[in-house]
């Protein structure tokens, strides 16, 4: 009787580290494994019609609001997304877990810039994904006040020509080569290519 309920016991360990790993993951992190595919990548469509819609419905996939899109010059810029977490497994932003990790314990957003160029024999696709750290200077630094202070002065940037003058509030972290990569090979596979090209 000893040994059954042990082995129920190590089984039902194997399925929650499975469940655990599988969340920290994400579902699709899974298929983002492979050789990497080069930025931009080459794909074969008939029109540039069938070019653009596949590449948005790409974007789409990956839950990006869609800011700015000029189909005449091949460019797409997404609204910024609050990277996802490790209890949002359904969402493909985060890609890996460390990704996923650093989404869940900090404020991260990304945004995504494609483009689209026609060349011989077919189209070239790049993305770039740029990733952001929240800069919450005021956050958590005093005892017993609240996490948040409510002490700032209505800021207003009148000089927008000349650049901003009140600090975004968020730090760059640089492109996210994980989610250009992930983009990239869902980008391949719409237009039927495989992930080594």
């Amino acid at each position: 009787m000893a040994i059954v309920v042990r082995l129920n016991c190590r089984r039902c360990a194997v399925l929650v580290a499975a469940m655990l790993f599988a969340a920290l993951n994400g579902c699709a992190t899974i298929q983002n494994y492979g050789p990497a595919v080069s930025n931009p990548v080459f794909v074969r469509a008939n029109n540039n019609e069938e070019a653009w819609e596949r590449t948005v419905d790409v974007v789409h996939d990956y839950l990006f609001e869609i800011e700015r899109e000029n189909k005449l010059g091949g460019v797409l810029e997404t609204r910024y997304k609050t990277g996802s977490s490790c209890l949002e497994p359904w969402h493909p932003d985060s890609v890996g877990a460390n990704n996923r990790l650093e989404s869940t314990l900090q404020s991260i957003r990304r945004k995504a810039y494609v483009s689209v160029t026609p060349v011989q024999g077919g189209y070239l696709i790049g993305v770039e994904a740029h990733k952001e750290l929240e800069d919450v200077a005021k956050a958590a630094n005093l005892q017993g006040a609240a996490t948040f202070l409510d002490d700032n002065i209505l800021a207003r940037d009148l000089n927008a020509v000349v650049g901003q003058a009140t600090p975004s509030g968020w730090i760059s972290k640089g492109r996210d080569e994980a989610l250009e990569q992930s983009m990239l090979k869902s980008i391949n596979r719409a237009f039927g290519g495989n992930w080594a090209r």
